[in-house]
């Protein structure tokens, strides 16, 4: 495959076929618990936060609820996920502006999430994309991974990934490919277990590749 967009139709075409479905790895029943779980996913994994969670949302599932929480408290059930003392401050913090400042709900808007405590463009890209169904293209370490082995980007940060994998993917796809990425990046194409040598789509895309691609 010779060129940046045969491979990026292969890797669509293959994903789609690999993951008709694409479920939401983050457990939440409405935007202001992704939003949260988003926040708390930072240097954690997916796994652990759905672990933790349960007992955060059992004590508070709304902004009006979590406002009224200790910062303490909060810290006290989050630990595990890491960065506790800063994860918990600005999960008071954004549920206090959440009520004040939008009647209690998660703003529909780049702009207004990006302006939210804690929450930086990734973030805000995962609630856009997932919570409200507008198109978005989130970057996390295994796309960048990913893009970069399967010569999607040769970005050295999200914003230029995010930026060539937006041209080369049809927009009505970001969403779930997004979601697609990460989970052959999970599964198949992961940071240790392919070099850029092992799984199939590499192989595919640089069958003649004989220098390892560890990032």
């Amino acid at each position: 495959m010779n060129t940046r967009q045969q491979r990026a139709d292969y890797v669509n075409k293959e994903l789609a076929r690999l993951y008709p479905k694409t479920p939401i790895p983050l457990d939440h029943s409405d935007n202001f618990t992704l939003l949260v779980a988003v926040l708390l996913s930072a240097q954690c994994t997916d796994k652990r936060v759905n672990l933790i969670t349960p007992a955060l949302f059992k004590a508070a599932n709304t902004p009006q609820k979590m406002m009224k929480l200790s910062q303490e408290k909060i810290r006290e059930i989050i630990k595990p996920c890491g960065l506790s003392p800063r994860k918990s401050k600005a999960i008071k913090e954004l549920s206090r502006i959440l009520v004040e400042e939008h009647n209690g709900q998660v703003p529909e808007s780049f702009e207004d999430l990006e302006k939210l405590p804690g929450v930086g463009h990734k973030t805000a890209s995962v609630v856009m994309s997932q919570g409200f169904g507008h198109p978005a293209f989130p970057v996390d370490t295994h796309i960048h991974r990913l893009a970069k082995r399967w010569g999607l980007s040769s970005g050295k940060n999200v914003t230029i990934v995010e930026k060539d994998l937006k041209k080369v993917f049809p927009k009505k796809d970001w969403n779930p490919l997004h979601l697609r990425i990460i989970f052959y990046g999970r599964e198949h194409c992961t940071a240790r277990g392919c070099d850029g040598m092992t799984c199939d789509i590499c192989k595919t895309c640089y069958p003649k590749r004989k220098t390892p691609v560890n990032k």
